[in-house]
């Protein structure tokens, strides 16, 4: 397959196969990839290549880009009247934000994928899973015993409250775009995150995500306060300053 969607991946010596598709979304596509390990040190890839802009869907995209200054006038009122052009602008923010997002988290360790190379449709990036089984989102995970579910309820915890701490919440987060592999969670899906200092819809946002991340956990008889786990997150991170590392997180 050599389809110019992967074109920049061949030319460039990234990528020397396409393996197979691992997934069909609303707004893009990821295929597994063989990478070439001598410009990625992997021998694995998974390229998402987000889909033309008449197939994707930006609704409520305001919310996510409130707070955002764009300079040039031209690009902001083609923005608000969602004009071919704006969409086409639009369609750019959403790439690079999720690219950008994911280089701010890799480099602070936090459990995300390590982006590789984009472009203004497509981010290459380290795959998680084997060749011919890719991990599975947590959507379609059985887990083993009560003492697993509470391990993946902590590690989740804390991968929320890491992103929040370093100015990132997800905002579209739910068991689909969470992959667990050999015991360890990765977040995935990251072109709508806002940063909680600039959008004023930030602190719903990270209510939503605890919300519907926390209906995987009802449905196996796990429960706890969703909503509030949200507002002391928020709380603590408001006061991250007057607050020792090491006492932040402690009400899970």
């Amino acid at each position: 397959m050599r389809d110019d969607a992967f074109e920049h991946f061949f030319d460039e010596g990234l990528i020397e196969k396409v393996l197979l598709p691992l997934k069909q979304g609303k707004e893009a596509s990821v295929h597994l990839c063989r990478a070439n390990p001598r410009t990625t040190g992997e021998e694995l890839a998974a390229l998402k290549i987000y889909h033309p802009l008449d197939r994707r869907d930006f609704r409520d995209e305001g919310l996510y880009r409130d707070g955002e200054f764009i300079k040039e006038r031209r690009i902001r009122v083609a923005l608000e009247r969602k004009t071919a052009f704006g969409r086409q602008v639009q369609g750019s923010i959403w790439v690079s934000r999720e690219r950008e997002t994911l280089e701010k988290l890799w480099a602070v360790d936090a459990p995300v994928p390590r982006p590789i190379m984009g472009t203004d449709d497509a981010i290459l990036m380290t795959y998680i899973g084997d060749v011919g089984v890719p991990a599975p989102r947590l959507q379609e995970y059985e887990h083993e015993d009560r003492d697993e579910l509470n391990a993946i309820w902590d590690q989740l915890y804390r991968a929320i409250q890491h992103l929040l701490y370093r100015d990132v919440v997800h905002g579209d987060l739910s068991a689909y775009n969470v992959l667990v592999w050999d015991g360890e969670l990765t977040l995935i899906d990251f072109p709508q995150a806002v940063d909680p200092k600039k959008n004023r819809h930030a602190h719903a946002f990270l209510e939503r995500d605890m919300v519907r991340v926390g209906q995987w956990f009802e449905h196996r008889g796990f429960h706890r306060p969703w909503e509030q786990i949200a507002r002391d997150l928020w709380t603590s991170w408001t006061f991250a300053d007057l607050v020792p590392e090491e006492l932040r997180g402690l009400t899970i």
